[in-house]
């Protein structure tokens, strides 16, 4: 077995371990970095750590802290709720309303199992009180989470965009973030009305009843996700015990104020100026801090180490890879296939198939770097297979075996759980056929992006 074989065995390898095993998927990617780098290719550490991603590793720290802060100080739950206000008397409004709260909440740097485990339990709380399909709700969340998943601040968008743009692609992100915005809302219109949605239209108005509770305590079954990420229950709520005395009643407080003021600063940084989107992001979350030490102290716990050691382990790894090889003997392979469209189309259903059970996170860090030699020979859209890839390893987060599927199906109510679950399971299957070929179509075949 050639270098080159080996090390994709063992990429594959640590996507099965860390499927079946509560092992981050990061620390693997390290271990075989040096298992190839040091001990076989005799690298030297300098030359490993060149493919360390130093302004992602900023980019996903500086994001999650902030995020976290907007969680701690009641920021989130202060705009949760007031788009939860806006739905009293109007039913058709309640799965718009979740799924652009999500969008919003993605969009500004969450991880999307961060704004599921938000939303779910307030989602699934509404379908139950107002007799709306539960699967629909959870669908719209998560499928919410995905559209602004790919925004040029997020997680899932930095990542993306920090690949193409180290290898030399045409750098789109605008595009990858409206492609897979619509890509999701057109999902979304499909799911509310197979689940019964001409029936929550016929809903004319609501009594205004109680709001479901922000942070119930009804789930207790833990959920585990792939890759040692736990999916952890809404009732293991990620804040402290400091700011469970803070209702997200009280309204708009100077810290919440602050707060919306540095996510907005973020996006006009980022976006308007073209600033490092890691250094404006640590630089409002430390502002924040200093102004308030004692209720951001907890921020730093909550920053999603797992998906920072995660991403950073891969793509260290895929360097390695690269460095001996590796993606030049895929390319070669790829290419000897001399179908541009057919191999497009493959890259696509890899990642929706493989994402289906293990991380997203670390698929787009792994599989589009793959492709980049091939997209670089120019014989095929490298901003719409970029997308088509985006929009088909995330899809599948449907899956009861990820994070976002899981925390759907514990905040289901008991009696509706293995209901939930069975619906879950038919419907990633059916996604990871169809969304794939549609992506393709739309984004890859006509070259519009």
């Amino acid at each position: 077995m050639n270098i080159q074989i080996l090390s994709i065995a063992l990429l594959v390898g640590m996507f099965v371990i860390a499927t079946i095993q509560p092992i981050n998927m990061g620390a693997l990617a390290f271990a075989c970095a040096f298992l190839v780098g040091s001990l076989i290719m005799a690298m030297k550490p300098a030359e490993i750590f060149a493919g360390f991603p130093s302004d992602l590793f900023l980019t996903l720290v500086g994001i999650t802290y902030l995020f976290a802060i907007a969680q701690i100080n009641g920021t989130i739950d202060w705009l949760v709720e007031g788009a939860v206000k806006l739905v009293r008397g109007h039913v058709a409004w309640i799965p718009w309303v979740m799924f652009l709260v999500a969008a919003v909440i993605t969009g500004f740097g969450a991880l999307g199992p961060a704004a599921v485990a938000i939303l779910a339990p307030v989602a699934l709380g509404f379908a139950f009180q107002y007799r709306i399909n539960p699967v629909m709700m959870g669908l719209m969340v998560i499928h919410g989470a995905q559209a602004g998943g790919f925004s040029p601040i997020s997680v899932y968008g930095g990542i993306t965009n920090q690949i193409v743009e180290k290898a030399g692609l045409p750098f789109a992100p605008t595009s990858l973030f409206l492609s897979s915005f619509f890509f999701n809302l057109a999902i979304a219109v499909l799911v509310f009305f197979v689940f019964g949605g001409s029936k929550v239209l016929r809903k004319y108005s609501i009594a205004s009843g109680p709001l479901p509770d922000l942070h119930p305590e009804g789930v207790t079954q833990s959920i585990v996700g792939h890759g040692g990420t736990p999916a952890t229950p809404i009732s293991h709520h990620v804040f402290e015990e400091q700011t469970k005395n803070v209702s997200a009643l009280s309204g708009l407080t100077t810290e919440r104020l602050t707060t919306l003021i540095g996510l907005t600063a973020l996006a006009v940084g980022a976006l308007v100026f073209k600033f490092n989107v890691g250094l404006v992001a640590i630089t409002v979350a430390v502002a924040l801090a200093l102004l308030s030490p004692k209720t951001q102290k907890a921020a730093i716990d909550k920053v999603s180490w797992s998906t920072v050691l995660l991403i950073a382990g891969i793509i260290t790894y895929v360097g390695v890879m690269e460095k001996i090889g590796t993606i030049d003997y895929v390319a070669h392979g790829i290419s000897s296939l001399g179908m541009p469209l057919l191999v497009a189309l493959l890259l696509c259903f890899t990642g929706a198939i493989v994402s289906a059970f293990a991380s997203s996170t670390a698929l787009l860090g792994a599989i589009i770097p793959l492709a980049v030699p091939f997209l670089l020979q120019g014989q095929i859209s490298a901003i719409g297979v970029v997308a088509a890839i985006a929009i088909s390893t995330t899809i599948v987060d449907t899956s009861p075996f990820s994070t976002n599927g899981a925390l759907v199906v514990a905040n289901a109510r008991e009696a509706e759980r293995e209901s939930v679950l069975k619906t879950l399971l038919i419907y990633s299957a059916l996604i990871a056929i169809i969304g794939p070929v549609i992506a393709w179509l739309v984004f890859v075949v006509p070259g519009l992006v």
